[in-house]
C-alpha cells in the first residue's frame, strides 16, 4: 500500500441549516469542499412554512430566493459578498428577464457582481418563476 498523496483533495462536507426553507426534494442546502461552497438552488419558499404560498411576481419572488440564499450563507458564517458565481433559471425568460435582473442586482455592492449565468426553462419546481443557485469561496 502507498501512502495517501499530500495533495489528496478532502471528502466534501455537506451543510444543512435549519434557519433556511426546508428543501422540496432530496438534497442538502450546500455542500463544500476545500474552501469552495455550492448552494443549492433556492426557491422562493418560507422559512418555516412550506405550505405558504409563494409570493406573486417576478421580483417578489426573486428578493424570497435571494433571501433564502443569505440564510444559508449566513448558517455558514459566509455572506453574499463571498459569492463567485450564480445561475438563474428563469419560467418566462423574455417576459421576467429585467425585473429578475434589477432586484437580483440590488443584493450586490456596485462593480462587485458575480459571475452570472441565467437560463430559460420550461419549469421549476413548486411552480416557481425563479430560481437561483451560488458558487461561493471562504475567505
Amino acid at each position: 500500500m502507498h501512502p495517501p498523496k499530500e495533495d489528496t483533495m478532502p471528502l466534501p462536507t455537506f451543510h444543512m441549516i435549519d434557519a433556511a426553507p426546508t428543501p422540496v426534494a432530496t438534497f442538502s442546502h450546500a455542500s463544500e469542499v476545500d474552501g469552495w461552497v455550492f448552494l443549492t438552488g433556492q426557491m422562493p419558499t418560507w422559512p418555516g412554512e412550506p405550505e405558504r404560498a409563494l409570493p406573486e411576481g417576478v421580483e417578489a419572488q426573486t428578493r424570497r430566493v435571494m433571501d433564502n440564499l443569505g440564510l444559508v450563507l449566513q448558517g455558514m458564517g459566509l455572506e453574499l459578498k463571498n459569492v463567485v458565481q450564480a445561475r438563474v433559471y428563469l419560467t418566462h425568460f423574455d417576459r421576467d428577464y429585467a425585473q429578475m435582473n434589477a432586484t437580483y442586482k440590488s443584493y450586490f455592492e456596485d462593480g462587485k457582481l458575480p459571475a452570472r449565468t441565467c437560463i430559460g426553462v420550461s419549469g421549476l419546481a413548486v411552480g416557481a418563476l425563479v430560481e437561483i443557485d451560488l458558487v461561493a469561496r471562504r475567505p
